[in-house]
């Protein structure tokens, strides 16, 4: 497994703070329909659980994707940090609290992987769906918040593949 770097994060945060600012459609216009602006955030926002997951998925086809993915982010945020603004490298990442996931929590992000890429078919979700993906790829591993998130998560889908497929966790 391939640990978040501080450029890792660093682009992490910059497709999130990008989707967000995309997003935004204004104080009066959330006022006035909060729930239909709130739900034009539901594709990305599964994107970047399934981001974190898929990061956490250790071994396949998948973990490897997602490890390259990471690697990727990684190189393209140190190279940043390093030529944009003379900034340090580092990992960032928590191994200590590192939580894999289970077989039937495997089984269950491959059917989310099949549920996003169908998803992707779709003309107006596919930039949330892949910013999703990218952000919380590059956040899943991180030691601040956004890893954390990835702790509950990881729990939340060991539990539902142990309920969907009858098996203890």
């Amino acid at each position: 497994m391939i640990w978040a770097t501080l450029g890792g994060v660093t682009i992490g945060l910059a497709v999130l703070i990008k989707h967000l600012i995309d997003w935004y459609p204004g104080a009066k216009a959330l006022k006035k329909d909060p729930a239909k602006h709130a739900a034009a955030l539901a594709p990305f926002l599964i994107a970047w659980c399934y981001g974190a997951l898929g990061v956490l998925t250790v071994g396949g086809l998948i973990g490897w994707a997602f490890d390259a993915a990471l690697w990727a982010t990684n190189w393209l945020g140190d190279v940043a940090l390093v030529w944009g603004v003379d900034g340090p490298m580092g990992t960032v990442s928590r191994a200590p609290t590192y939580l894999p996931l289970s077989v039937t929590g495997n089984c269950l992000v491959l059917l989310l992987t099949v549920a996003i890429f169908a998803a992707m078919k779709k003309e107006r979700w596919r930039t949330g769906l892949k910013r999703g993906m990218w952000s919380g790829l590059g956040l899943g591993t991180s030691a601040g918040i956004a890893g954390f998130a990835a702790v509950p998560l990881a729990q939340a889908v060991n539990m539902a593949g142990a309920a969907l497929y009858g098996a203890v966790a």
